[in-house]
């Protein structure tokens, strides 16, 4: 039986079967993996006053997260791929959750960077994997849209976690300030959820006894005939397709726009407290703003790029946004509000790419290539999660100001996005 002979009907239902079933779920333990991720940016208004750290030490805590990160890509990728989602996920979100929490009791430089390089190495394997598992799940047509609610979860921990770590700034308890509350209290989730999922998630669809026999016939054929329409067949070899020119392009873009995004994020309350002068509370309500607007992008973007077909220009456009914005920072001057408004363009843009870019490696591959592709394409990109944080503490240290290290942010986003128009794509039907 082919796709073509499946009743529409079925189709229609399996699809929102699945979407009730797994993307609320995978949107809360996203949420979980990026408020421990970035709750540095937060916790920075009193670590660094309370521990005497510089700017260089801070940046350089921020960026090493990715180093690790960056050691178990491809192999976290493929443990996902070849274990299985259920268990790989699982274990993942219980060591970084328990890592996080230890992160409260650091005292010195070289414990900040020995935590952040131990969680980098145990968050590697999550977003890759994820990505992988849609694939295993979601067909083409619909994954553009499915990946933005799963990635708009991104925003939505910002925005979540901006009110609470507000208030977790302004408590002392236990001879605790708040900057460690934020860790203890936002790592704790991440291990809870990574045991509910060794029990929630099905690794493929044939394993899932929640679907009804004939929605699991249909979304495993539906499935296999993509396979067929690869770019990459699926008797390619996975380090074959790591020299294919579309995976070189696609990491290319992800390197600048993560540098510039990195190295706005874990930032971005810091410039916002040092132009203002907003007490710490007031500083995490504001920055929750600019993710708000990237909530808004990344879910218009994925809906407009799945009803219309087209992938390139969704994940390009949106890339000379966020660029455009970050020049509009650059020369904002020090007016706190313009800086927001600024802020809320680069991450409506970079979100609005987010959403289209990681449905490209699986229409492009087969699905072990697509699996190495995924963890290549984040591994590369993932060095830019070092080198944005890390430079704009280096450069903020030498000029005494944020203004350069924005305009150099700028530059980077527009190169991505100049390199985002060159990939043949195809167009979904």
């Amino acid at each position: 039986m082919t796709s073509t002979l499946l009743s529409p009907e079925v189709g229609e239902r399996t699809v929102k079967h699945i979407a009730r079933r797994l993307l609320p779920f995978l949107f809360l333990a996203y949420i979980t993996n990026y408020l421990d991720r970035a709750n540095v940016s937060f916790a920075a208004l009193q670590m660094s006053q309370e521990l005497h750290f510089s700017d260089r030490v801070f940046g350089l805590g921020s960026g090493i997260f990715f180093i690790g990160y960056v050691l178990l890509q491809i192999p976290g990728a493929m443990l996902v791929h070849r274990w299985g989602a259920r268990r790989s996920i699982s274990t993942i979100m219980v060591v970084w959750g328990m890592t996080t929490v230890l992160m409260a009791f650091i005292q010195t430089p070289g414990q900040f960077y020995a935590a952040r390089f131990v969680v980098g190495l145990a968050e590697a394997g999550f977003f890759p994997g994820i990505i992988i598992y849609l694939s295993q799940w979601i067909s083409y047509k619909e994954r553009a849209m499915a990946t933005a609610h799963f990635m708009s979860a991104i925003p939505i921990s910002f925005i979540a976690g901006a009110p609470l770590a507000a208030w977790l700034l302004s408590i002392h308890w236990l001879g605790f300030h708040g900057w460690r509350w934020i860790f203890i209290g936002e790592g704790i989730p991440a291990a809870v959820f990574g045991i509910i999922t060794l029990f929630y998630l099905s690794d493929r669809p044939e394993d899932a006894q929640w679907l009804e026999p004939e929605e699991r016939d249909w979304i495993v054929t539906v499935l296999a005939d993509e396979k067929q329409l690869k770019v990459v067949s699926q008797g390619y070899k996975w380090w074959q397709a790591l020299r294919q020119r579309e995976v070189i392009i696609l990491s290319l873009v992800t390197l600048f726009a993560y540098t510039s995004n990195y190295g706005l994020i874990f930032w971005l309350p810091t410039i916002l407290k040092r132009i203002s002068g907003f007490p710490d509370s007031k500083i995490a309500l504001v920055s929750g703003l600019p993710y708000l607007a990237g909530f808004v992008g990344m879910l218009w973007c994925g809906w407009h790029s799945d009803k219309t077909g087209e992938r390139r220009w969704h994940v390009a456009g949106p890339l000379f946004v966020a660029g455009a914005s970050l020049l509009f920072a650059y020369a904002g001057g020090v007016s706190p509000w313009l800086t927001v408004i600024a802020f809320s363009g680069t991450l409506l843009g970079y979100y609005a790419f987010l959403a289209c870019c990681w449905a490209l490696p699986a229409a492009l591959l087969s699905e072990s290539a697509a699996a190495a592709a995924i963890g290549v394409i984040n591994l590369v990109g993932s060095v830019g999660g070092f080198v944005g944080p890390y430079l704009v503490g280096y450069l903020s240290s030498r000029t005494g100001s944020f203004a350069i290290p924005l305009g150099v942010l700028a530059v980077s986003m527009l190169m991505a996005g100049a390199l985002a128009t060159m990939p043949r794509v195809p167009r979904s039907k």
